[in-house]
């Protein structure tokens, strides 16, 4: 069933006392911040399984959620606000989103938070972070990110939390947690939307940069590379779709031309291949032998003592 709030029931001495006891109740707590003393307020909470829900009419002022609050509350969920009425900003991960009605933003419980509003009504819903399938560190790609309610799945979601507060009193929608699982399955399709039609050209640099810096760290992989970036390794192979070739392979061809420079180095001609295909990540003297060969042609000994032959230089010992 669902629970109703109303500030106004208070005298205006303690209504913001009231105030802030009924949303620290609420799984994304924040500290509020009316612009006035006598402020209208209400709230409406009601769950659908392992899902919260909660309504809010919210006063002209602010919300903080601060590391002192996310210290002593859960700090595990996820989070989105669908904004009904008004108009909204909100911060996180060093994102600023501007909402109008409908509109869709996930938040994430784990870091600051603030929200500045003239006056306004939201539907705020949270779960466990695990029930989305995007890892956690992941979250901060999302965060405060605005997604328009009027067109596409985002829109679909919208319209679904909107209608929820009218059906809170019903135990027949609120014991079914398969309610609140196709509120998260919605919310991962939104994602994955925003993923397709969102690549990142200074994101792919700086994946670049990093697979550079990493070439000789046998660990290298499309998972490392996702999780260093905060990205799943879905979107990760999104973006090397431009590129027309796979992260793989990328990291190959990048290990492939070092140690072909390395072999053209004469003062490294007295390094054995061995020792050279480890310096760059091969860890398996036949696998780097064969990827070698199909990539330049003959196994990098046969290539090394070929160059020598061809520049007059001594061949290696």
């Amino acid at each position: 069933m669902g629970s109703v709030v109303d500030a106004e029931i208070e005298p205006v001495a303690t209504r913001l006392e009231a105030w802030q006891r009924a949303i620290d109740g609420i799984p994304l707590a924040m500290e509020g911040r009316p612009e006035k003393r006598d402020f209208s307020a209400r709230l409406l909470l009601g769950t659908l399984g392992p899902v919260h829900v909660a309504e809010i009419a919210a006063p002209a002022g602010e919300c903080r959620r601060g590391p002192e609050l996310i210290a002593r509350t859960r700090h595990d969920l996820y989070n989105i606000h669908v904004l009904v009425s008004g108009r909204v900003t909100v911060e996180q991960a060093g994102r600023t989103a501007r909402l109008e009605p409908g509109d869709v933003v996930p938040l994430d419980s784990w870091r600051p938070l603030r929200c500045v509003t003239e006056g306004s009504r939201h539907i705020a819903v949270a779960f466990p972070a695990a029930m989305l399938p995007v890892p956690m560190e992941c979250a901060e790609r999302f965060a405060a990110v605005r997604f328009p309610g009027d067109r596409g799945v985002a829109g679909l979601l919208s319209a679904f939390v909107r209608g929820l507060p009218r059906h809170l009193d019903d135990t027949e929608v609120t014991g079914s947690g398969r309610l609140g699982a196709r509120i998260v399955e919605l919310l991962a399709t939104v994602l994955d939307a925003w993923d397709a039609a969102d690549p990142d050209p200074p994101l792919l640099r700086r994946i670049h940069a990093h697979i550079d810096e990493r070439l000789a760290d046998p660990g290298l992989s499309p998972a490392s590379i996702a999780a260093a970036h905060h990205i799943s390794v879905r979107y990760l192979h999104k973006l090397f779709e431009a590129e027309r070739v796979t992260v793989a392979e990328c990291v190959r061809r990048r290990r492939l031309d070092r140690c072909r420079r390395d072999l053209l180095d004469p003062a490294l001609r007295d390094r054995p291949v061995s020792a050279i295909a480890a310096r760059w990540g091969f860890t398996d003297p036949a696998v780097f032998s064969r990827v070698f060969r199909a990539a330049y042609g003959l196994p990098p000994g046969e290539f090394r003592l070929a160059v020598s032959v061809t520049s007059g230089a001594a061949p290696p010992r």
